[in-house]
């Protein structure tokens, strides 16, 4: 099998495909979010601390084992101990999850992409009502960015229960996301390998454009003040170093089998430990990159909304005492307020209720993340700059290769062992595997484009993975250590790359590692039971807002199935193995 298997054509290739799927959505919409919420630049002290005794130790494991085993997720597991092949089927389920909802993030891409060349944008004015009359309703509760996406995009039901049919747009970009997807993996690592390569630089390139573009916006330097004052208080709180430890374990991919996959294909003389410490610095440089472009979007886009409200404080005040205009100033307001609080105190008192309360301190404090982010905050930020459409093309290509490299990633997860399998192989080319896979996901992803489907999305994005991936590495470090037994592997390591392990390596897979697994198992899961009721934001047209309701029954019943069916793989796996061994050791004894 070794001689016949597919190799990377450079290691160069394999590091960029690592980094295609390191490096994905999350560090550009999850990682400011955490800045942000965290203490700006205090917390990258425990995300730096969580990278050295986490990150970096787990991903090398990932990597050493597919070079070893040479096979995919459940090959190699198998190959550990018989009874772990559940552990790779678990990494392919929890995979097939992630590629059957993650699709349709760069189906969105692809929607606002298409509409990024039209002059305005969609998304920056609101559309006339039916009487064109004056402004939509629901848009004017809202706001345009809000309007488009929850709209014009998702065209969002009330509730969770309100199904509605499959939104016909959203369904053939998806249909376009698969059939790009499919065009990458086609040939295997013949194929990844060469668009890894554009999936992994580009969206630096665009980065580094919207870096420049950012750094010269007005109020910029306001969102980077924000991001860089650290917040030394929160270094004491544990959801902090939880969020850190989290962040970097889903950041890096790490259980999905995807790093196992792509390892696999390579030379088994290749310096893993080397390519472990370059992948995991660039993604976590990528991560506060990313964030320096978004702080200073959000400064612009925070004192854009400032000075907004406070222009319409002054012509408020300015029409309703009489004021000469251009007396009232943003320097003077606050002493002419206070003035004519004093000398019309009834006629004050009738305005007062209109006069907003501007705060950029609290314009810099709305926390956002996810599609909210992408979607909404940053659109909001481009309709206002000149040449809008350039930046807004550029911003959706960007997420739309990002997106697409995880997409590999994820994909590789779940081929890679069906094509390792003798008798799917032998059935099937590997043009076809590929093919079912990419229709079956494709066709199980239209559920995400009908009216309620983004209720649905943010069940599988919240619930299909945390738990099983963190039972999954807690069990690959064991089996590893104290299974297959680290002096084991630390000899395989050394035949192979000629390196000795030297004991960081092994004190974190040892010990430090599995201890901080099973400490963030046990908040999620004490965090799962203490919240009672699971809840989710809706999304009310008359209000033009979210609001919190309740998952009804059937839908907690499907969220529990998802961590069931891919956690319950492990056991059922090891007890599959000792049953098929106990029959055959009875055989054996009848026959003699």
């Amino acid at each position: 099998m070794d001689e016949a298997r597919p190799l990377w054509a450079t290691p160069l290739q394999f590091v960029f495909a690592c980094i295609s799927y390191a490096v994905g959505l999350g560090n550009v919409w999850r990682f400011p979010y955490l800045c942000q919420m965290y203490g700006g630049g205090s917390f990258l002290v425990p995300y730096i601390i969580m990278l050295a005794v986490e990150g970096m130790p787990l991903l090398y494991l990932e990597l050493a084992v597919g070079q070893r085993m040479r096979q995919g997720s459940i090959g190699a597991w198998r190959t550990i101990s018989p009874y772990l092949s559940g552990v790779g089927v678990a990494s392919v389920v929890v995979s097939f999850f992630l590629s059957m909802y993650y699709n349709v993030i760069n189906a969105w891409a692809f929607w606002y992409l298409f509409h990024s060349f039209q002059d305005p944008l969609p998304w920056s004015v609101c559309p006339l009502n039916g009487n064109r009359t004056g402004y939509d309703e629901e848009c004017e509760k809202a706001s345009s960015t809000q309007y488009f996406w929850y709209r014009k995009t998702l065209n969002i039901s009330p509730s969770i229960q309100e199904s509605g049919a499959v939104q016909w747009e959203p369904a053939l970009c998806l249909i376009l996301a698969w059939l790009l997807v499919y065009l990458c993996i086609l040939r295997g690592t013949e194929s990844t390998g060469k668009v890894v390569y554009f999936t992994a630089l580009l969206p630096y390139c665009v980065l580094m454009i919207y870096l420049v573009r950012g750094l010269t916006l007005h109020g910029a330097t306001n969102g980077l003040a924000y991001m860089f004052t650290p917040k030394v208080e929160q270094l004491a709180n544990p959801k902090a170093w939880i969020n850190a430890a989290t962040q970097i374990f889903f950041s890096l991919g790490l259980g999905f089998g995807s790093l196992i996959a792509f390892a696999s294909y390579n030379e088994p003389s290749n310096d893993c430990q080397k390519h472990t410490v370059i992948v995991s610095i660039i993604n976590s440089s990528t991560s506060i990159f990313a964030s320096v472009v978004t702080f200073s979007i959000y400064g612009f886009k925070a004192t854009f909304n400032y000075e907004s409200c406070l222009n319409k404080v002054i012509l408020l005040l300015t029409n309703s005492f009489d004021l000469e205009d251009g007396f009232l100033t943003v320097s003077n307001l606050e002493e002419v307020k206070s003035y004519l609080a004093s000398a019309y105190p009834s006629k004050y008192s009738e305005v007062f209720p209109q006069i907003k309360n501007c705060s950029l301190e609290s314009e810099l404090e709305t926390a956002v993340q996810g599609t909210g982010l992408a979607f909404i905050v940053y659109t909001e930020a481009i309709k206002n700059m000149e040449v809008s459409q350039l930046w807004s093309v550029l911003y959706f290509f960007m997420l739309l290769m990002l997106g697409i490299g995880s997409m590999l990633g994820n994909t590789a997860a779940i081929l890679t062992p069906l094509t390792d399998s003798k008798v799917i192989s032998s059935y099937l080319p590997k043009e076809a595997i590929s093919g079912l896979v990419c229709l079956v996901n494709c066709a199980i992803g239209l559920v995400f484009t009908m009216e309620a489907g983004n209720y649905w999305f943010d069940i599988f994005n919240d619930y299909a993975a945390t738990l099983s991936l963190l039972l999954i590495v807690l069990v690959e470090t064991v089996a590893v250590c104290y299974l297959y037994g680290l002096r084991r592997f630390e000899s395989d390591l050394k035949a192979m790359t000629g390196h000795a392990l030297n004991w960081y390596w092994k004190a974190m897979w040892g010990g430090v590692s599995p201890l901080l697994i099973i400490s963030l198992f046990v908040f999620y899961l004490s965090d799962y039971i203490i919240t009672g009721t699971l809840q989710y934001q809706a999304w009310d047209a008359s209000q033009g807002q979210l609001v919190t309701k309740d998952y009804p029954p059937y839908a907690l019943a499907i969220t529990g199935l998802l961590v069931a069916s891919s956690t319950m793989c492990i056991p059922l796996g090891a007890l599959g193995t000792f049953i098929v061994r106990h029959l055959k050791r009875g055989d054996t004894a009848s026959v003699a």
